[in-house]
């Protein structure tokens, strides 16, 4: 195999292990919409009942997730929608408890305006309050216990690192093994009791 057919196979074993931690699928219970070539899609999942956020293309370009019953979303769940540029979210039972802070924070970086339209519905103390005025009195506590979910999300990546860099090891391996084994199979084509050939042998050790 030479260096052109390495790079290939290196190549598609990355891009295996990307597909593996990503999806490409419109989700059964909402509506997809193309926005045209390398445009991405318009994710329409609005008024579907849904109690929890869907497994989502990475290519979303706009995304509707309002009147459902989407009461928290898990950290992590949203971050791989790298392209997103339109998101609604308003119209759900939002619990802003501790586990609220994350979608707080991912709506601050991606879009305020939606994040102006989103109201808590429990705990009683900031029914209908605007989740972007909670407040450190509010969230204060829950500061701490972000580090420890994304904690899991670090530990995750760092496997899948050690899984994209056994793989690589692995197939170097193989091709050096396969190096070997082909030079083993054309020494043996030569018969080495020939004087002749055992004379060119000598002096190329000789030289050697």
């Amino acid at each position: 195999m030479n260096k052109a057919e390495f790079t290939t196979v290196m190549g598609f074993a990355l891009l295996l292990l990307f597909h593996t931690t990503q999806t490409e699928v419109c989700p059964p219970a909402c509506l997809c919409k193309s926005l045209g070539k390398m445009k991405g899609l318009e994710i329409d999942c609005s008024s579907r009942k849904l109690k929890e956020v869907p497994a989502l293309p990475v290519n979303t370009k706009k995304l509707y997730l309002q009147n459902n019953s989407l009461t928290t979303v898990p950290p992590g769940t949203l971050d791989g929608l790298l392209s997103l540029e339109d998101v609604k979210m308003f119209d759900n039972p939002w619990n802003c408890d501790c586990h609220i802070l994350y979608l707080k924070l991912w709506l601050e970086d991606i879009s305020e305006s939606s994040l102006a339209n989103v109201r808590c519905a429990t705990p009683a103390p900031v029914k209908m309050k605007p989740m972007r005025e909670l407040t450190g009195n509010e969230l204060g506590i829950c500061k701490r216990l972000l580090p420890i979910k994304s904690l899991e999300f670090f530990w995750r990546d760092l496997i899948l690192i050690a899984v994209a860099i056994t793989t690589l090891i692995l197939v170097a391996w193989a091709l050096k093994f396969s190096k070997k084994l082909v030079y083993q199979i054309n020494i043996s084509q030569y018969d080495f009791s020939d004087p002749l050939l055992q004379q060119d042998s000598f002096k190329n050790r000789k030289v050697q």
